[in-house]
């Protein structure tokens, strides 16, 4: 099983539903762990069990698991006595504080995100996150951004030169815009995720995702795309 850690305070609910659509139509079991503080999921998943202070609902074939404070009380929830046996393929921890990297055991994970927008609030309390780590760690940026300009990026690298970060080489982009914002926004409202007036570019960024944290599944990158064109096509 792997454990992929996104961590940052940009809002990352949405973008990991329709990263895990993705692959759970490639027949990857799917856990997304909403690890943050605001359990914004707990109010845009569609559940019939929301008084529950913790619980896990599935939506459109993706577990989604609301409320767990730790991985102890995850694990307790599924009945898995190790990690190894949650029967998960991959499960996503989305994590908005340091406390949230410890609590969720996340320095064993498989693969590191740190996902920003260029506002400071983003910027600034999303790297309060990596404020606690005390070895070195290889992470990969992912930058929502209007302009996408080289400028915007050297901030952030100047932000984080205190922290133990070891930051990738590659970029992911996704763009910061109005129309998809406004797609997502309606499919909060239909309760579906539907890609078909999604940007090409926040496709393609998902296809690219979906790629790399399946490298280890021999998934071609064509299968993914077959797969993304076939959600754009449903009604």
């Amino acid at each position: 099983m792997k454990k992929i850690a996104f961590l940052g305070s940009y809002d990352k609910t949405d973008f990991l539903l329709y990263l895990s659509k993705i692959m759970t139509l490639l027949g990857k079991r799917i856990l997304i762990v909403d690890g943050t503080v605001m359990q914004k999921a707990r109010y845009t998943v569609p559940t019939i069990e929301s008084l529950s202070m913790s619980y896990i609902t599935e939506f459109e074939g993706i577990d989604v698991a609301i409320g767990f404070k730790n991985l102890r009380g995850l694990m307790a929830s599924l009945g898995a006595t190790s990690v190894d046996n949650m029967s998960y393929d991959i499960v996503l921890f989305d994590i908005d504080t340091f406390p949230g990297f410890i609590n969720f055991e996340l320095n064993t994970a498989d693969k590191y995100y740190f996902v920003t927008a260029f506002d400071n609030y983003s910027l600034k309390r999303g790297l309060e996150t990596l404020i606690g780590l005390d070895e070195p760690i290889k992470m990969t940026k992912i930058l929502f951004s209007r302009d996408m300009l080289k400028e915007e990026d050297e901030y952030l690298d100047f932000l984080s030169k205190e922290s133990p970060v070891e930051w990738e080489k590659e970029k992911i982009y996704f763009p910061f815009d109005r129309g998809d914002q406004s797609v997502i926004n309606e499919n909060q409202r239909l309760q579906r995720m539907k890609f078909r007036y999604l940007t090409s570019q926040y496709k393609d960024s998902l296809a690219y995702l979906a790629e790399e944290i399946l490298l280890d599944y021999n998934i071609s990158s064509r299968e993914i795309r077959n797969v993304v064109r076939r959600i754009e096509k449903e009604a």
